[in-house]
């Protein structure tokens, strides 16, 4: 028996699913044609197999292998905890061209996320990252920020009666390991819901109104189509508990 047929796989919401119920494990489809497809990855299913699986044998690539019926390419990747926009491609060449896109930065990709404090309305970091485990040499990354909204809850933080928030748009220049996250704990605003680079107190206050999920959500992906040059825009809404964290603002 492959690995394939072994999974223990769940579906968006984390349930179990019986591996003879395709349709509770397909995947929600925001664009597809016979080159391409974008895919609103759920919250907690890794994109592939890796080092940091640890065990885990639920992944995007197989789902959406079995889903399509076809060879499925991979053109970026997402954390296990980040939601939204997944491009992948249907054939070797697309792939590549697409690849060549990442590359010279031609692929556009706007992240909404809710981060502690209340930074100013733009800001850059441009701080250097390692590339992860066993990758300890470190590259230049940049990452743009804007502030669309602001927030204060009502739960106390530090000493204060109350607690500040901001849902930002993040627009990752480089591509670094779990990029976005380190470089809002870099600044002291750290993203809600990250249990490795976040602020647990503020982890468990979001968790105390029922919001158990890294609040990290790959929103919108931009590029020129492949094969007709034509722009092509991708928006992946939001899954419920993403929308609870939003209605804050």
């Amino acid at each position: 028996m492959d690995r394939g047929d072994r999974r223990g796989r769940r579906d968006a919401a984390g349930v179990a699913a019986p591996l003879s119920d395709p349709a509770a494990l397909a995947l929600p489809v925001v664009y597809q044609d016979e080159w391409l497809a974008v895919i609103n990855k759920p919250a907690g299913l890794m994109v592939h197999d890796s080092a940091l699986a640890r065990g885990e044998t639920d992944f995007a690539a197989d789902r959406l292998r079995d889903q399509f019926g076809r060879k499925v390419f991979l053109v970026h990747r997402l954390d296990r905890a980040t939601s939204g926009c997944l491009l992948l491609a249907f054939d070797r060449d697309t792939a590549s061209t697409l690849g060549k896109a990442v590359m010279a930065g031609d692929l556009h990709r706007d992240y909404r996320a809710i981060c502690r404090g209340w930074p100013e309305a733009d800001f850059d970091v441009d701080h250097p990252l390692d590339g992860g485990p066993g990758k300890p040499v470190k590259k230049p990354a940049q990452t743009r920020f804007q502030v669309l909204a602001r927030a204060e809850c009502d739960w106390p933080s530090s000493g204060f009666a109350s607690s500040r928030y901001a849902l930002v748009q993040a627009q990752p220049v480089t591509g670094r390991f779990r990029q976005i996250r380190r470089h809002l704990k870099h600044v002291s605003h750290h993203l809600i819901g990250d249990t490795s680079h976040g602020d647990g107190r503020h982890n468990r206050a979001f968790r105390m109104v029922g919001i158990h999920r890294m609040l990290l959500h790959a929103h919108r992906l931009a590029l020129a189509h492949p094969a007709s040059g034509e722009a092509l825009e991708a928006i992946a809404p939001p899954d419920a508990q993403f929308a609870r964290a939003l209605a804050y603002f």
